[in-house]
């Protein structure tokens, strides 16, 4: 039995000072989204109680599926690259980034550099950088964690990611030698890869590609984030449908228009041709507590 939590779209605050040289991007329109609306709704104490509470159920393993920054200044990198050393050990703890982690041209190699432990598999050399990390394989007992990157610097006002050829034929492989091998295949990605799931300016680009590799290898499960909703959908497969399940924002305060913080756990039990998957969803209470809201079969 392997027991795996999924948070996502931890948008790490309060924003560190920022030069005028930072402002003078993108970032300046992000800027004043978090002043006037993100920072009074993202609180670090939230965020706290969530990991407090995953870490009471003792999962086997936690992936985070994007957007632990804002606006990619190297300091919020750097101070995510704090958060994470503190949240937990690489080889329990795997990360893809988000669009707000690559806010603007040059943010995503330094994320990859800083973030690199948790973002590296199994078999990748030493010299394996930026998007040679992606996807990326780690094998914890009889399941596969396949991280995919959708994270793209894009124009301002925009918010859409980028599946691309390249990661498509290196993910095409990575689940056909994984399903040979009879594991649990999960497939992390920030941008939901289906259809009407979010607004155009937000959506992934290259949906049909991803659907082409999965009607060919399969997968067991695909976990995102982004849309800051508690969803399920489900995509055609190799054999069977896959599900795909979204989650809230991990710091999200009660009285916006999202759910509040909330993150799940997925028990996967059996082998291969006769796996079981629980969905265990928690929620944030009025009093600020983490509840169980509902369990179901995938």
């Amino acid at each position: 039995m392997f027991r795996l939590a999924h948070i996502s779209d931890i948008h790490l605050g309060p924003l560190p000072r920022l030069t005028a040289r930072e402002l003078a991007s993108k970032r300046i329109t992000g800027y004043v989204n978090w002043h006037r609306n993100r920072r009074k709704r993202l609180f670090g104490n939230i965020l706290e109680s969530l990991l407090e509470d995953i870490n009471s159920a003792n999962p086997d393993h936690l992936a985070i599926t994007g957007d632990l920054v804002n606006l990619a200044a190297r300091a919020e990198i750097e101070m995510a690259a704090g958060w994470l050393a503190e949240t937990g050990d690489p080889e329990k703890v795997s990360v893809v980034p988000g669009n707000h982690d690559a806010y603007v041209p040059g943010a995503f190699k330094t994320l990859c550099n800083a973030w690199r432990p948790f973002m590296l598999g199994d078999d990748h050399s030493v010299s394996a950088s930026g998007d040679n990390l992606f996807p990326y394989l780690r094998k914890r007992g009889d399941v596969a964690l396949i991280g995919v990157s959708t994270a793209s610097a894009t124009l301002p006002f925009m918010a859409s990611g980028i599946f691309d050829r390249r990661q498509a034929h290196a993910l095409s492989d990575i689940l056909g030698q994984t399903g040979n091998e009879g594991l649990f295949r999960i497939i992390m990605i920030h941008h939901p890869p289906v259809r009407g799931a979010t607004r155009l300016h937000k959506r992934m680009l290259g949906i049909r590609r991803f659907s082409g590799v999965l009607k060919s290898h399969g997968a067991e499960l695909i976990l995102h984030g982004h849309t800051h909703l508690d969803t399920l959908h489900h995509l055609p497969g190799k054999h069977r449908t896959v599900p795909v399940v979204g989650v809230p924002s991990a710091s999200e305060a009660h009285g916006g228009r999202r759910p509040p913080s909330g993150y799940n756990i997925f028990t996967i039990d059996g082998t291969a041709g006769d796996w079981t998957c629980t969905l265990d969803r928690h929620g944030l209470q009025q009093g600020g507590k983490f509840e169980l809201l509902g369990t179901q079969t995938l």
